[in-house]
């Protein structure tokens, strides 16, 4: 037997271990190129075309925010435009394919196969999650199922010493509500690198020893030309160089060392979420705790004893009341962003597969399905075993709750539904991501007058909010910061403001009493505003006082508690009268959906991180 030095033993070993990890790699990083824009689609096809040119790359990586509005015509368009480069590309989802998409996200899925990919190249792991506000402005979020596919990619890695680099559109920081529960999981892994879109902007951080590196966009902005990146890894080095299309590629401006950092689990450098507040207020009970594997991005209901709630992943399930323990699940084909409506035995809820559907809250069995031309992402309501409900083919439709017949259908809606109608003086009021508010006669379906705010960019629409009545006026806030009363009946503006003391939104409520209306600032105030006077008057100043905060959720109030959603798992109560703080419970650090109170003291909130919680509160 030939007899091998220990240093040649070695220094053999950490050869065959480099031609096994970290081999040579040259690929393009591309990102946020936004089709749909003005420039975006023309931005896009000079890039492809650069990188054909460039036999020296290897693949293509494309970070998120593909397209403006995430539309079916810009995702089409955009995979179009993709499917012309000559070699390998893998796509994620960034926050405007999500956030503002006619098919609840569901189309990205269709258009590009997963929102998600994993593939093995010259030694290293890449995997890759998308992210966003889904389907809810809020901090971007990682969904819980891209997590849980994370966790089995991680898992089930052949060699888990190879080096790995994880891919997110956002940062990980703090502009993601879960962005701590990502770096857990690459961080049990050989983690070297990260990159990230978002910032339109060429820059590395540095999160809890990772380097993540965001690129620039694919956008020409005010230059005359868009750009990407360039990445080599080589020696353990990833070097990173700006490519303008067809131009030139600028000298490197950044080079980042490929290390195994062998983190151990002290090495988390920024806090997590901190669940202290709970001490605070010892009164409230967590009576129950249901986990889905999957985000929730709507509200509930009860009905017979049962929570009936509804996840991404396309199920429709009921939970006992008393113990959260699941009775019966069904299954759709799409993400479900529409919350439930209960009336007697029927469940009535719309789905991202273009079916609204109709169960026995008894077993879950369906009783009818009525297929729109698109998602369903509008929630219904019931009033007298009509179901009413927006779609986003254009149509807002009356269905008959036993039969699933269609009793009437207003099919010129200028853009898509989301939101829950409202239901006031045998009218149906509703606002649509396109710019219109409109108002139907709740019999025939016809228009009785339609608003619009004169704002050319469609994300101010007042789309999200669900609208409120009081004292022959309609309600509404919207992202352009402003807030609008009505006359019901005619329409006419009676007053639209911006609040001197905070930024209103999309997250309102009515009073029990009709007197107020509930409205949440950016600032993380909550006033109640008059519905009587002719200009906005603040009627109630609370003691509440939130970080930055963009939950579009409603505001309830049961029994004299105002329930306050946040985008940071905070459910807040507030006192009617005194408007102080009553209690506060963090059961979560993601976006709270509309919160339900029931019985005495009772609320059942859920997060959309999948998590429900039902609370009790003692005096």
């Amino acid at each position: 037997m030939r007899y091998i030095r220990p240093f040649t033993f070695v220094l053999a070993l950490l050869c065959f271990n480099t031609l096994l990890h970290g081999q040579s790699v040259r690929f393009a990083f591309v990102t946020d190129t936004h089709v749909g824009g003005s420039t975006g689609a023309e931005d896009l096809r000079r890039t492809v075309k650069d990188i054909n040119a460039d036999s020296s790359l290897e693949f293509v990586v494309v970070t998120g925010d593909i397209t403006e509005f995430g539309s079916d015509l810009e995702l089409a368009l955009a995979r179009q435009i993709l499917d012309s480069l000559n070699k390998p590309w893998h796509v994620i989802g960034g926050n405007h394919d999500s956030n503002w998409s006619e098919s609840g996200a569901n189309s990205f899925r269709k258009v590009f196969g997963s929102e998600t990919f994993a593939f093995v190249h010259s030694g290293y792991q890449f995997a890759a999650t998308s992210s966003g506000p889904n389907m809810r402005m809020s901090p971007g979020q990682v969904p819980r199922e891209n997590l849980v596919w994370l966790d089995s990619v991680l898992n089930t890695m052949k060699d888990p010493g190879m080096p790995l680099i994880y891919i997110n559109h956002y940062p990980q920081d703090s502009s993601l509500n879960n962005w701590y529960d990502a770096l857990d999981k690459v961080k049990k892994r050989n983690v070297q690198l990260m990159l990230c879109g978002h910032g339109h902007q060429n820059r590395l951080y540095n999160f809890e020893g990772i380097p993540q590196v965001m690129g620039r966009s694919n956008l020409r902005a005010k230059d005359s030309i868009g750009g990407y990146n360039i990445v080599t890894i080589k020696d353990r080095v990833a070097t990173f160089e700006e490519r303008k299309p067809v131009i030139e590629t600028q000298s490197k401006w950044l080079e980042v060392p490929m290390v195994n950092y062998h983190f151990s689990s002290s090495t988390q450098q920024y806090p997590r979420p901190s669940y202290a507040v709970n001490a605070k207020f010892p009164g409230v009970k967590k009576v129950w705790e249901f986990q889905d594997q999957s985000d929730i991005g709507s509200g509930m209901a009860i009905g017979e004893g049962r929570v009936v709630a509804a996840n991404t992943n396309g199920n429709l399930y009921a939970l006992d009341l008393k113990t959260g323990k699941k009775k019966w699940s069904f299954h759709t084909n799409g993400k479900i962003y529409s919350t439930p409506a209960v009336s007697g035995n029927y469940v009535v809820v719309g789905s991202s597969d273009n079916n609204i559907y109709c169960v026995s809250i008894a077993d879950g069995k369906l009783v009818w399905k009525y297929e729109a031309e698109k998602a369903v992402l509008g929630s219904p309501v019931i009033e007298n075993n009509i179901a009413y409900i927006g779609s986003s083919d254009g149509h807002f439709r009356a269905l008959d709750l036993q039969s699933g017949k269609l009793v009437w259908d207003f099919a010129d809606v200028k853009g898509f539904v989301v939101t829950r109608p409202l239901i006031y003086q045998d009218k149906i009021f509703f606002g649509c991501w396109g710019h219109d508010f409109y108002a139907l006669d709740k019999k025939t379906g016809t228009l009785v007058w339609k608003w619009n705010n004169g704002n050319a960019n469609r994300m101010f629409s007042p789309a999200a909010c669900y609208p409120v009545a009081s004292n022959g006026r309609v309600f509404i806030v919207a992202p352009d910061r402003f807030m609008t009363a009505f006359d019901a009946a005619t329409g006419k503006v009676i007053w639209r403001q911006q609040m001197k003391e905070g930024r209103v939104r999309e997250s309102m409520g009515l009073s029990q009493d009709g007197k107020l209306v509930y409205v949440k600032t950016m600032d993380g105030q909550l006033f109640g505003v008059s519905t009587k006077a002719d200009s906005l008057e603040i009627g109630l100043t609370t003691q509440l006082k939130l970080p930055y905060e963009l939950s579009p959720s409603e505001i309830v109030e049961n029994k004299s508690l105002i329930y306050v959603p946040s985008n940071s798992g905070l459910a807040t109560a507030i006192d009617r009268k005194s408007g102080r703080v009553v209690w506060q419970y963090k059961s979560s650090n993601a976006l709270v959906n509309p919160m339900l109170p029931f019985g005495k003291r009772s609320v059942l909130m859920s997060t959309m991180d999948g998590k429900i919680v039902c609370l009790d509160y003692q005096n």
